[in-house]
């Protein structure tokens, strides 16, 4: 017997697990949507937050009364109307009280309800106390004036609003943040005076465009400050299509020469701020900055002070912090809300406007007519005691006789049941004669309310003049100035890494084993420093420590970094192989440094090269860029700088001791390639390795070449260099005896 047989399904209803995971997936996804993430917009709240302003009031919590422990407040929301987590309730609660958060709270807390460097940081709610703000009042002034319609709480014991009946656009006002499932709502705070100047306009331009509205509703009016630096063609895009992003930046001023940051970007902490510099300048990527301080205080909630280095371009630096840290961030808008038909979609700024009017013309329709019928009821109700006193001893006479006097005086007074119970509840005090003329002048005060009543109903140009009216008084009670600056600015730069380095003269040292290091100055002895164990000096090149240090390697390839994040001088180099990738085989055998229009001499050890400009060489590639062709066999020799503005000659000399001296104007300018001969080696002795081009050097006019040969340095001044002056591509003259095995060649100015 199988399972099912075995199994009494009588009575149990079956569905396949297809079709009920469905439903039941649609059926969460709606509470969630209507339910939790997603605000309604009649009054801009999600249903925690109203029912938590409900109970708050229904505590008496008004902003003129004295605050009651927060947990009083948790307690009855979720024991009465939202049978969730007490934790999530209190966060809810939070946010709706902190100043950073809502740009008009509707919570006056006291106590500690978190900070702007860490929002979470609020006490437990067992100390905190809290009322309702004078801002609240616009939520519920009319909540008991047949306003708004009711529903049963969870359990059915008591009813809750559906929505409170805003007197003010608060979607609009304080902005709301939210997931749904498969639907998201962004929507950011704006300033009460442009709104409400907006609304104005759009009672009297039912047409208005969102470019209209524009000029009266500049932009989002976050609560922190700060600036909106997006173009006004964003903003607009944003306002017409109901989504787009916006980029909020920080504000700052100059004080004594300090940078002083004075506001952040929504939902940003200045500890996170000072975090962000404070590891770039661990990290000696901030150079421009000598000190950051943390100055805020209760008169100055926001003041972060950077201290710059003097010469330092303020602009050009905080471009760069824009970019690199959260000074500047960008928020996401969706204008995703539940309309008034209680179903989700997307607005734009018009329509959403146009609906909460149309929210707020059927509130006050119905206010007025809930009060129009309390004055008719209560003119029925006068109506029969006037009847009343003026037959006073009849009426006293029927009850002192009759049994049931009340059906009676209904037949001769003609009265209604409701005239005849308020006649039987008169008291014996209210018989006075001054009684029938309060009667009478109340008459006549509800008389006329009735007829503004009645009037204002059947006039639409009266009730758009009555909502104008509201909104603008609501606006001068609780309205302030704007606090986010609009103000349209380029894109934040990152500085280059070059802009980041400290300009200071550095000498960059080149080992033979291919380890690079910078050495401060430029009076340093580069082969007096400490080598590695068989390792020794190679190459120098002198520069500043902010520009691009290249080592080319004996293929031809050029390797470029920034010469200040080399290592210090005081230790024995780092390996190139370490920060490039050379080709198999290859060794570095050359440094150079310099502005971009700096020139150096590039050759080979076959007696080929060229000038090159340094602009040229630059890779940012770790395997660097193919500058100089060598041929089979051959290898790069030590660059040499071309002094600048002056006439020179290039010395070349071969590895038998043969030197050549020629005018450098004989020899091209190429970005890169093989180049011409400078001296003249045999083809077929530099193919089986006898004779190659050990080193070449420029040497400007009245200038010296030094030859270094082993450990002895040989001096020939400007006179003397016509000894060995010639054609390029000469064999050039022998060296002296003895000074023939050359290791390198330096030109001195």
């Amino acid at each position: 017997m199988n399972m099912q047989n075995s199994l009494n399904l009588e009575g149990v209803e079956r569905q396949a697990l297809k079709d009920y995971t469905e439903k039941a997936y649609l059926d969460y996804s709606m509470y969630v949507i209507l339910d939790r993430a997603l605000p309604q917009i009649g009054d801009g709240l999600k249903p925690v937050q109203r029912r938590i302003i409900y109970s708050m009031s229904e505590l008496g919590l008004s902003a003129s009364s004295k605050p009651k422990k927060s947990a009083r407040t948790v307690g009855d929301v979720i024991g009465k109307f939202h049978p969730h987590g007490d934790s999530a309730c209190y966060e809810a609660m939070v946010l709706m009280a902190q100043d950073f958060s809502y740009r008009y709270p509707v919570i006056d807390g006291q106590g500690n309800w978190g900070s702007t460097d860490d929002p979470k940081s609020f006490a437990a709610m067992r100390y905190t106390e809290s009322r309702l703000t004078a801002y609240a009042r616009s939520l519920l002034q009319e909540l008991g004036q047949g306003t708004v319609d009711w529903v049963p709480n969870f359990d059915g014991t008591m009813t809750e609003p559906v929505v409170l009946p805003a007197r003010l656009p608060n979607l609009l006002l304080n902005g709301t943040a939210g997931i749904a499932v498969g639907m998201s709502t962004d929507l950011p705070p704006h300033n009460l005076k442009e709104v409400a100047s907006a609304l104005v306009h759009l009672l009297d331009n039912p047409k208005a465009t969102v470019r209209q509205l524009m000029k009266h509703i500049k932009g989002p009016d976050y609560p922190t400050g700060g600036e909106l630096v997006s173009s006004r063609e964003e903003i607009l895009d944003m306002y017409t299509t109901g989504s787009g992003t916006l980029r909020l930046r920080a504000s700052y001023k100059i004080e004594n020469g300090d940078i002083v940051i004075n506001s952040l970007p929504h939902q940003i902490s200045g500890s996170k701020i000072l975090e962000q510099i404070a590891t770039q300048m661990r990290n000696k990527k901030l150079p421009q900055v000598d000190d950051l301080r943390d100055e805020s205080d209760h008169e100055a909630p926001t003041r972060l002070v950077i201290s710059k280095k003097r010469g330092v371009d303020v602009e050009q630096l905080m471009s760069h912090l824009f970019s690199t840290t959260s000074l500047e961030r960008t928020a996401r808008v969706n204008m995703n809300v539940i309309g008034l038909n209680g179903k989700p979609r997307l607005f734009d700024l018009p329509e959403l406007l146009k609906e909460w009017l149309k929210f707020r013309k059927d509130t006050v329709k119905k206010r007025l007519a809930h009060r129009l019928q309390i004055v008719n009821d209560r003119l029925h109700v006068l109506d029969g005691l006037l009847v009343a006193y003026l037959n006073i001893d009849e009426v006293i006479a029927i009850i002192r006789k009759e049994d049931e006097p009340k059906p009676v005086l209904m037949k001769r007074f003609k009265l209604s049941d409701i005239q005849a119970e308020a006649i039987l509840n008169l008291r014996l005090r209210n018989l006075a004669k001054l009684e029938e003329i309060k009667i009478r002048g109340e008459q006549d005060e509800l008389g006329e309310e009735r007829d503004v009543l009645e009037k204002t109903l059947k006039s639409a140009a009266r009730l758009k003049t009555l909502i104008k009216k509201e909104i603008l008084e609501d606006t001068d009670a609780y309205g302030d100035d704007r606090r986010t600056e609009i103000v349209e600015r380029e894109a934040a730069r990152a500085l280059d890494e070059t802009e980041l380095v400290a300009s200071e003269p550095v000498t960059v040292v080149l080992s033979k084993a291919g380890y690079a290091r910078a050495a401060k100055g430029h009076e340093i002895d580069p082969t007096t420093l400490s080598y590695r164990s068989g390792d020794n000096y190679l190459a120098a090149a002198q520069g500043r420590s902010n520009q691009l240090a290249m080592f080319i390697d004996s293929s031809g390839r050029v390797y470029s970094v920034t010469a200040g994040t080399l290592p210090s001088a005081r230790g024995q180099g780092e390996p190139l192989s370490s920060r490039f990738k050379p080709p198999d085989g290859a060794a570095f055998c050359g440094a150079m440094i310099g502005d971009a229009d700096k020139k150096y001499l590039l050759a080979s050890d076959a007696g080929y090269g060229f000038i090159a400009t340094l602009g040229d060489l630059v890779s940012r590639n770790k395997a660097g860029k193919a500058i100089l062709r060598v041929p089979a066999g051959g290898k790069a020799i030590v660059p040499s700088p071309v002094p600048a503005g002056k006439e020179c000659v290039i010395a070349a000399v071969s590895s038998i001791g043969r030197l050549l001296v020629f005018e450098m104007d004989e020899l091209p300018e190429l970005a890169k390639g093989k180049g011409n001969k400078l001296i003249n080696i045999p083809g077929k002795k530099y193919q089986s390795g006898e004779e190659k081009m050990i080193a070449a050097a420029v040497v400007p006019e009245d200038g010296h070449l030094l030859v270094h040969s082993g450990k002895r340095v040989m001096t020939i001044r400007w006179d003397d260099i016509d000894d060995y002056y010639g054609e390029r591509a000469l064999r050039g003259s022998l060296l002296p005896k003895g000074w023939r095995k050359v290791e390198r060649l330096v030109g001195i100015e």
